[in-house]
């Protein structure tokens, strides 16, 4: 029955979102309809799922979400046959293949259609089953991991760092840069020798046998005497997950701290117990308790110490804007904003020179911040794919930064209007458990033949995953990328380092950028690539020109171009600090 009633609501919300989605993708640019194509997919894929016969109209509004979905595969199926001179049709290609296109979509279907029987063998041969077995030398050791699980803010990591303090060689991998950079800090602080390795920056300290770490630069060859793994429960997320799936499965360490949200438990222990490993679990509970405040927030009422929660860079500029025009400090936190700006709007916070923060859901992993109060402005966000409703688990995870043990003893969680209810139900309800971990494709995909990479990406995300604890991640970044590259006629090994690149590949002007380094390196062969410029001053075009900077170290760095390091490091926190005075005086442009 009840599920039967949340099948109904579910359904409501996709029929009013209906016409808003149809309006959108008949003024949206081909190039533009990739986001769109995964959101309609997936709503019609629970579509699919649901028992309808009762729901009134609910045969429509399937109909129209298929409509929909063909509507902008026939447009990519337009724009394939004129770049690359065929003459595809439509039907032909999803004859046979409905599951696999309602799945995965049309491109990934097309570029796998009448896929010879050498290659589907060789994928077979190549490809195990069960993917831990990729791991083969892995496999083979003897692994204890040990399961920090509970809210936010409760000594999990903390606890685990500790114990990795004591060893003589050990890893800490993070979700974010920042994280990873602060890790690094409070080792070295505590005398303990340490790197840092994140895909924007690598200090070497001599003497050093510990490593802090975002989690893609794990290197499966080194071996460690104690791994920490962050925020385990990212494994679920689509398009980062397989880093920690990757992680879990591949690091070869004898002890493994893996640390983050409870509903993460039995998709662990299912994953651990395939890999024959040994385990344990401590379970943490806030020292600080976290209490709803009895009525809605209102704009007026905000207080020192209040963290107020949005899910857009506009709306974080909006708010603060409306904030400093009353004479109150303020700090702010999003995405783009890079990590040195984010520390000094961290420590701007924390002096007490801003009275409230700004933030989106940017600030739910990270530093810990003396917050007294987590305030939801917005109940929705855009997940990379389409724009939804908060989930239990993420309302847990962001409101639990409330409260600072010897600073607020008790964290306040309150909501704007009528997103107060919202908020309160999310907070009680218990989180749904994780069911599938993301897995990405591996490097085994260079050692077959007889297909593109692209090819070969896009058959691997169309294979039936046969272990019921995986699912694959989106690959249409390195489909859309390898798709870019293709005229240039790369070696395979440059390919997949270049898809592989860590930068916003939506943002054309940092792509162009790629694009043009790319020109450089391979097509006229420069032994340098030259440095990125900017030739603006607004907000946005100083936070592109930070993503260009990065762009041309992580470019330079994988494919050991001598480039200017120290220039690097200098010009970041140059434009860090325009970017801060912008936050501070002039917000929106």
């Amino acid at each position: 029955m009840k599920k039967n009633r949340r099948e109904t609501r579910e359904f409501q919300v996709y029929k009013e979102q209906l016409k808003n989605i149809q309006n959108v993708i008949s003024n949206t640019k081909v190039a533009n309809l990739w986001t769109h194509e995964a959101a309609v997919r997936k709503k019609l894929k629970a579509l699919n799922e649901m028992q309808g016969d009762g729901i009134k109209g609910f045969s429509t509004v399937q109909k129209e979400y298929r409509n929909l979905l063909d509507e902008i595969s026939k447009k990519f199926l337009e724009d394939y046959n004129k770049k690359n001179n065929t003459n595809f049709l439509f039907e032909q290609i999803i004859k046979e293949h409905e599951k696999e296109y309602v799945s995965s979509g049309l491109i990934p279907v097309l570029v796998t259609h009448h896929i010879p029987k050498m290659v589907t063998e060789e994928f077979a041969h190549y490809l195990p089953a069960d993917p831990k077995d990729e791991y083969s030398e892995t496999r083979g050791e003897k692994r204890t991991i040990i399961l920090h699980l509970g809210e936010t803010n409760t000594g999990k990591t903390y606890q685990a760092i500790e114990r990795m303090k004591e060893c003589n060689n050990g890893i800490y991998l993070a979700p974010l840069r920042i994280l990873a950079l602060e890790i690094y800090e409070r080792l070295s602080e505590d005398g303990v020798l340490c790197n840092l390795r994140t895909g924007e920056e690598e200090i070497i300290t001599d003497g050093a046998r510990h490593e802090s770490a975002t989690v893609e630069k794990l290197e499966l060859e080194q071996e460690y005497e104690v791994a920490v793994i962050d925020e385990i429960q990212m494994i679920g997320d689509s398009q980062r997950g397989a880093a920690w799936t990757r992680a879990l499965l591949g690091i070869r360490c004898p002890e493994i701290h893996v640390c983050g949200a409870y509903n993460a438990k039995e998709l662990l222990i299912e994953i651990i117990e395939s890999c024959g490993d040994e385990y344990e679990i401590k379970e943490y509970v806030r020292a600080v308790p976290l209490q709803i405040e009895p009525e809605p927030f209102h704009f007026n009422d905000a207080r020192e110490g209040d963290a107020l929660i949005v899910f857009s860079k506009k709306r974080v500029l909006e708010v603060a804007k409306l904030y400093k025009e009353q004479k109150i400090g303020t700090s702010m936190i999003y995405g783009d904003l890079p990590p040195e700006v984010r520390k000094l709007q961290y420590h701007a916070f924390v002096e007490g020179k801003s009275k409230v923060l700004v933030s989106t859901d940017a600030i739910g992993m990270g530093v810990n911040l003396p917050i007294r109060r987590i305030v939801f402005m917005n109940i929705k966000k855009f997940d990379g794919e389409e724009v939804r409703y908060l989930t239990s688990q993420e309302v847990k995870q962001i409101g639990g930064r409330a409260g600072r043990k010897g600073i607020y003893e008790i964290g306040y969680v309150a909501a704007m209007g009528e997103q107060y209810d919202f908020i309160r139900e999310k907070i009680e309800k218990e989180d749904p458990h994780l069911e599938k971990a993301v897995i990405g494709p591996s490097e085994v995909l260079l050692k077959m033949k007889g297909l593109p990479l692209r090819e070969k990406i896009a058959l691997w995300s169309t294979r039936e995953e046969q272990m019921d604890m995986y699912r694959k991640m989106d690959v249409r970044d390195y489909i859309f990328i390898l798709d870019k590259i293709r005229t240039y006629k790369l070696e395979e090994k440059a390919e997949w380092k270049l898809m592989r690149l860590p930068f916003d590949v939506h943002n054309e002007k940092v792509f162009s950028c790629f694009i043009e380094y790319v020109e450089q390196y391979f097509i006229r062969k420069s032994k340098i690539l030259s440095k990125p410029i900017y030739d603006d001053t607004t907000l946005e075009a100083y936070e592109t020109y930070y993503q260009k900077v990065n762009l041309y170290y992580s470019f330079s760095k994988n494919f050991r171009i001598p480039f200017e390091e120290e220039w690097v490091y200098e010009e970041r926190i140059r434009i860090s600090e325009s970017i801060n005075q912008k936050l501070q005086y002039s917000i929106v442009e």
